[in-house]
């Protein structure tokens, strides 16, 4: 039987000239992830089905999307949904590691969940994370982190936070029970896409009780949602704790001088329920994705929870997308990154020492590709022009035996020789690309 060459639905092949902007703004991100002084983790793909389906993972919600599958052992296995649990694993197998711990992870996970412009269901997470401090400074960094990351790849953003302990708060005021809570969080976290009347269907569908319906539906048709009117409204003791923290996190932002537009949302829940405080999600701001290209929280307890014993291990983190940022750059124009060689070189019957001189001039960081079909120097150089690699160096057995080259800029036709002793051709070659 013949074999359909196809992707499977929700990933897909990046070719040269994409994969080049990925590869630019996954190494955009690792040099601002260590400007900020955190170090590499990598964890395995596979990970254990009742590790990532714990109570303490990210929710029913998010389970639903888990790729399961056994080993010929018949373990149950699962592919990772985030890097989030695979942390949290981490950092209980390593007890003596020292706290606080900031460590960035850029690697693939997967989600069997709709498919839709910039989201895939194979796609890559870009992810920091504070383990071991309850600092509110901690989400002031990487809130300032994320702001410096999107100045460097030229994308205009804003932040949206809240505090899951305000919501948690204002539902209990509400009178929602708390085993409708998590429901009710997810459906008024979708306000601003579907509106009042929306929410009030998804909580219909969620099987929440028409008297809570009837109370949130009050809520959210009755005014002025800021943290001050809000804290002033509801007595509760984690809407003042919510609405407190949020009020040192914004100082902390004006403080350290973060200029980025930082909003407040009081509705915006995140959809995993490990979130414990602080939450937040980061939009461009021209709207051309209307989703988060970024999100994160606070997530105070599935550490030490995974672990037991008694010990806290509190936490908080940032994700950026890379797949959704890829589709923003090229939504906006963003042309893939320039992986051309800097040199072409053609060998003419000198096949062994022109892989010698292409060695010397990568040494000096020169990019450089060698002629391996043995094409014709006229082909060769056809070539050359459809890649667009600026220089050709031609080294026949007359350069060989002369001890030098024959350098030639495609751009305009031009050739000249030059000697290969000492450092001339690597000189002349950087006249020519500077």
């Amino acid at each position: 039987m013949e074999t359909t060459l196809r992707n499977v639905k929700g990933t897909k092949d990046f070719l040269p000239q994409e994969q080049g902007l990925r590869n630019y703004i996954r190494r955009t991100l690792e040099e601002v992830f260590e400007t900020y002084g955190c170090k590499p983790l990598e964890t395995p793909m596979l990970q254990y089905y009742d590790l990532l389906a714990s109570k303490y993972g990210g929710g029913a919600e998010i389970v639903k999307e888990v790729y399961r599958l056994s080993d010929q052992g018949e373990r149950e296995l699962a592919l990772r949904y985030d890097l989030t649990v695979p942390l949290a694993k981490v950092v209980g197998m390593n007890p003596e590691m020292r706290l606080p711990f900031k460590r960035y992870e850029i690697g693939k996970v997967f989600r069997d969940g709709p498919v839709k412009p910039g989201r895939f269901r194979e796609f890559v997470q870009c992810d920091v994370d504070i383990v071991g401090t309850s600092s509110m400074l901690a989400e002031a960094e990487l809130i300032s982190m994320a702001f410096a990351a999107f100045e460097r790849l030229g994308l205009d953003v804003y932040v949206e936070v809240n505090n899951r302990k305000l919501l948690s708060g204002l539902l209990q005021a509400l009178g929602v029970a708390e085993e409708q809570a998590e429901g009710v969080m997810l459906s008024l976290d979708k306000l601003k896409k579907i509106g009042v009347d929306g929410v009030v269907d998804d909580l219909r569908l969620r099987g929440i009780d028409e008297e809570t319906i009837a109370a949130v539906a009050a809520f959210l048709q009755s005014g002025e949602w800021t943290m001050d009117s809000l804290a002033g409204r509801f007595a509760e003791p984690l809407v003042q704790e919510g609405v407190a923290e949020l009020h040192e996190l914004f100082a902390c932002l004006k403080g350290a001088g973060v200029s980025g537009d930082v909003r407040f949302a009081p509705f915006l829940a995140r959809g995993l329920s490990i979130y414990t405080g602080t939450v937040y999600e980061i939009f461009l701001r021209d709207g051309r994705i209307t989703s988060s290209i970024g999100s994160g929280g606070r997530y105070d307890r599935i550490i030490g929870q995974f672990l037991g014993g008694g010990r806290q291990y509190p936490a908080v983190g940032i994700s950026f997308g890379l797949d959704v940022i890829l589709t923003a750059l090229t939504m906006g124009g963003a042309e893939g990154a320039d992986n051309r060689a800097d040199v072409f070189v053609v060998p003419l019957g000198t096949e062994a020492d022109a892989l010698g001189v292409a060695n010397r001039l990568r040494a000096a960081g020169i990019r450089v590709e060698l002629e391996l079909s043995g094409r014709r120097l006229k082909k060769a150089l056809d070539y050359a022009n459809r890649e667009r690699i600026p220089l050709v160096l031609i080294y026949g057995e007359n350069e060989r035996d002369a001890g030098a080259v024959t350098l030639r800029d495609m751009r305009f036709g031009e050739e000249r020789t030059v000697a290969l002793a000492g450092d001339r051709l690597v000189d002349a070659i950087a006249q020519l690309l500077s």
